[in-house]
């Protein structure tokens, strides 16, 4: 992160500070504004250092490590800033492990430090000592031992860089208790050089004059673009290169937003559960062109069959994700907006018209809808949800079929307003990552999408947004089943409902509302719906709970079995 004009920390360089002033002196230098955390014992000193110094940061206590994670994942997923995290040693360190593999799944960046025993004690199996940094290797984008204070500042500055650049991601540090007591000279470096760690920013000019002269002798085009697009900030590039060569544009889940979903060019979500016409443009397409997308199974299908008549095109800032899944004809690595700016003044406006005569005869024939009754469909909760707030607030989605449901009937319009876990599907992530967005987003309403067993997953964070008093619209899609894990019994395995799918447990969601002092609302049928929506939504300033009571008998369509094609697509 860049240093601000003024730095509050030029009276201390040169000075013998402590390695908890060096951390706080370290927060301030990357102009910090929010740490997530859990006080416990071997962390109650950088706490009372960093409520003592840096008046600037906001410390925001959670009531778990693991909502402490996710909350810095959705302060970064909504800001485009790091997300800091502060925790005690042992089982405060090993509490993070999930919330750090989802943050790099989907390639956000996260500084997570964890207190650790004094080095004399590592590997003798001392009090609350975990091998955090063996532990979460294999899914952070790095991670580092201090063993000396006169690494501090440099670990520090250089963990930032890492977690921000290339393709964003966790980056852990361990902090010895002992470390963190001595004393040594700060100062914090301007630059940081890593070995071996180069990220390729700028997009090579010949393979974009190639993918040019693919694009410009398409009459088929379609644009996947995915969640590099939002983390570039490349969304304005995104939708000026597609109304020049007038083509639709299909998003990936973590991708929604970068191109608006009212668009008549507009495909909206591919994959699994995105829309018929999308799958089937982008099977009849002649050429590709994939953009910040590794492009899962989730979204591509069947790798061997995905797109079979058209050239592919794949912009990624990281080398790994091309080709990964999908072989590509033109690979371009590099920074997504820096590849666009290139490419955009080199394509021709493309007569598509009869493509996109293809398309809307597509998307008629193959609309979104479901049966509206007398009971609640969750659709007609998302669809009023959207036309209530006009489309201008930030959905943050636990996992389940409402996730989906989400994706198909929102039509987000903006960058960064779907908040969701892709890669992990971590249950248990909208409330806490909807703390950590209340914290950055404060002239739009932010509404956690939960299901009943989602929900009780993190339910203890309510305390949190009490103790803060975030006015987050907390919903909760009470099916009385464990949705989408009932949606796959029932439809390839043997049907076992009753012990396994029907919550039995499922507690009273208004006694729990009382408990935390929330305001709480029920709805029970379809007419219920928009007045509790609008009583909840007007009060602006409070946290609400709402549980609506919804059936359990839909399944999400359209759906495409994990190995299949669209042509194996369940329609309903």
């Amino acid at each position: 992160m860049e240093k601000s004009k003024h730095n509050p920390n030029k009276d201390f360089y040169g000075k013998n500070l402590s390695g908890i002033e060096i951390l706080i002196r370290s927060l301030i230098e990357e102009n910090v504004e929010v740490v997530f955390g859990c006080p416990g014992n071997a962390v109650l000193g950088i706490f009372d250092a960093l409520l003592d110094i840096a008046g600037n940061i906001k410390v925001i206590f959670t009531r778990h490590e693991a909502g402490a994670i996710l909350s810095a994942s959705g302060y970064a997923r909504a800001s485009g800033k790091p997300g800091v995290v502060i925790v005690s040693s042992g089982p405060s360190a090993s509490n993070l492990v999930t919330g750090i593999a989802d943050a790099n799944a989907d390639s956000i960046p996260l500084v997570v430090f964890t207190a650790q025993v004094p080095t004399k004690l590592i590997g003798n199996e001392a009090f609350q000592e975990v091998d955090i940094v063996g532990i979460t290797r294999p899914i952070t984008k790095h991670n580092f031992l201090v063993t000396k204070i006169s690494e501090l500042s440099n670990t520090i500055k250089s963990a930032f860089y890492i977690a921000t650049t290339g393709r964003p991601g966790p980056v852990l540090i361990d902090l010895p208790k002992d470390v963190m007591l001595e004393k040594f000279t700060f100062e914090y470096p301007e630059t940081v050089n890593l070995r071996g760690y180069n990220p390729v920013h700028s997009a090579h000019t010949g393979q974009i004059k190639r993918a040019a002269e693919i694009i410009n002798k398409s009459s088929k085009p379609v644009i996947i673009a995915g969640g590099g697009v939002t983390l570039s900030n490349a969304s304005g590039e995104l939708r000026e290169l597609a109304r020049k060569i007038n083509s639709p544009v299909a998003t990936t889940l973590m991708g929604q937003g970068v191109y608006p979903e009212d668009d008549p060019l507009s495909l909206g979500m591919l994959g699994t559960h995105g829309t018929l016409y999308a799958n089937i443009a982008v099977s009849e397409s002649d050429c590709i062109l994939i953009i910040g997308s590794r492009l899962s199974e989730k979204t591509a299908g069947e790798a061997d069959k995905f797109a079979p008549n058209a050239k592919k095109i794949h912009i990624d800032i990281d080398p790994a994700s091309i080709s990964k899944n999908i072989k590509v004809d033109v690979p371009i690595v590099g920074d997504v907006k820096d590849a666009l700016k290139k490419l955009i003044p080199l394509v021709k406006n493309l007569n598509t018209e009869e493509w996109l005569r293809q398309i809307k005869i597509w998307k008629e024939k193959y609309q979104l809808k479901y049966e509206q009754g007398e009971k609640i469909h969750v659709q007609y909760v998302i669809e009023k949800l959207r036309e209530l707030t006009g489309g201008n607030a930030i959905i943050v989605t636990d996992v389940g079929q409402f996730q989906m449901w989400t994706a198909q009937f929102f039509k987000f319009l903006y960058p960064r307003t779907h908040i969701t876990s892709g890669g992990l599907g971590t249950m248990g992530f909208s409330i806490p990552a909807s703390i950590g967005v209340a914290m950055s987003i404060k002239d739009r309403p932010v509404i956690s999408l939960n299901g009943n067993r989602g929900f009780q997953k993190n339910l203890q964070e309510l305390a949190t947004v009490v103790l803060y008093n975030l006015p987050i619209k907390i919903i909760i899609f009470n099916d009385g089943h464990i949705d989408i894990t009932r949606q796959w019994q029932e439809l390839h395995w043997k049907k076992s409902f009753d012990e396994l799918l029907i919550d039995k447990a499922c507690p009273d969601f208004m006694k729990i509302a009382e408990a935390y002092k929330i305001h709480f609302f029920q709805a029970e049928s379809t007419l219920d719906v928009e007045p509790v929506l609008k009583k909840a939504l007007a009060l602006r300033d409070k946290p609400v709970m709402i549980e609506f009571k919804t059936i359990y008998e839909e399944n999400v369509y359209p759906y495409i079995p994990l190995g299949a094609t669209v042509r194996d697509i369940i329609e309903h």
